[in-house]
């Protein structure tokens, strides 16, 4: 039986285990240290002959380096998105993935991490067993142009997806990804936030319920925020002059993204803000409420604002991938027994039916 028509599977994933750590964080948080997952399929090195043979348009990107490895020219962002579809092929049967221009193309081992490590996290509550199949709804809040979040999540775990965005265009690439990979049409769906204020309001809606939210939320405050973070990255990553002498800028962000995708007001720490307000309006709608934050800085007054909802269960799982460090902060508003007696209803429930009406739906 294929995973997009699986029912929820029962088997127990002993890859990995992590105990709970609660250094610097108050008492009653849960902190995960850890690396790139064990199930992540891009921890080693790309593998460039087998992505050309997926993808025979990368191959003009392709060269070797004085090290004898093959790479691309990761400043390339039409480098970039072409590796990306080669991936999205080769490890997940992808195929025609393509973005409009200039819109955020992100490293898909990192958002394969998030997707690993929360799914961890939700087998942790059930007994150890990662909870699998269409009867699993994720909600992704933002999900962008690309739809990696739930490309990788229905293909490693066969979970379906309500994906929502303030931006047409984004959504309109998102479902056109969609549609043109047909064992992803019904388990992925579309749904317009017409107010850029709110997160869940108008998207959550009826008797609909999640065992999930994700979320990669917009991390600057404004796009020269934005650039100069850019900036710093990559003359961090060691890009000289070909004299050695100063550092060279990036002629262009690699990985795109507009400035709806990558600024907010307030930033990382005000969008979350809101996120968690919202979350504590329906706190029975969702198993799990999740987001990426990249500033640890921000930790601090997010776990205050936890506190303040009066979330139950709060967990910061640490990621890294390359030079970049980010975590995961999770929280339910949920007791464990409940978590418990949450997934025992979630292996009763039918195959997942059209997205209810409401909010402004993509058709």
């Amino acid at each position: 039986m294929s995973a997009s028509t699986a029912p929820l599977q029962r088997t127990v994933d002993k890859s990995a285990s992590h105990p709970a750590d609660s250094l610097r964080q108050p008492a009653g948080l849960s902190k995960i240290k850890m690396g790139l997952h064990p199930r992540n399929r891009h921890k080693g090195f790309y593998d460039f002959k087998q992505l050309v043979k997926s993808c025979p348009e990368l191959m003009r990107y392709v060269s070797t380096k004085l090290n004898g490895m093959e790479s691309i020219d990761f400043a390339n962002p039409d480098a970039v998105r072409t590796l990306n579809a080669a991936i999205l092929k080769h490890y997940y049967g992808v195929s025609n993935w393509q973005i409009p221009a200039d819109y955020l193309c992100p490293p898909i081992p990192g958002r394969a991490d998030y997707i690993h490590h929360i799914a961890e996290m939700l087998g942790s509550c059930n007994g150890g067993v990662i909870p699998r199949g269409e009867r699993v709804r994720v909600l992704d809040i933002g999900v962008g142009a690309n739809c990696i979040y739930p490309i990788i999540g229905h293909s490693e775990y066969g979970w379906s997806f309500l994906c929502s965005d303030i931006d047409t265009i984004a959504l309109a690439s998102a479902k056109r990804i969609v549609q043109s990979n047909s064992r992803l049409s019904h388990v992925i769906q579309f749904r317009m936030q017409t107010s850029p204020l709110n997160i869940f309001k108008g998207i959550v809606t009826g008797t609909e319920t999640f065992d999930l939210s994700i979320c990669n939320p917009p991390f600057h405050a404004s796009l020269d925020e934005a650039m100069k973070g850019a900036r710093r990255k990559w003359n961090n990553l060691g890009n000289k002059t070909a004299a050695g002498k100063g550092t060279v800028t990036a002629p262009t962000q690699n990985f795109g993204g507009k400035e709806i995708e990558l600024c907010c007001a307030g930033g990382e720490r005000a969008f979350v803000r809101r996120m968690i307000a919202e979350s504590s309006m329906i706190p029975s709608k969702c198993l799990w409420f999740s987001t990426l934050i990249s500033r640890e800085s921000n930790l601090h007054g997010i776990y205050h604002e936890l506190k303040q909802a009066k979330a139950l269960n709060i967990r910061t799982i640490e990621m890294a991938c390359g030079q970049k460090k980010s975590r995961i902060v999770a929280w339910s508003y949920f007791s464990k027994r409940q978590q418990k007696d949450w997934f025992a209803k979630v292996a009763k429930r039918g195959q997942p039916r059209s997205i209810q009406s409401g909010g402004s739906r993509l058709s």
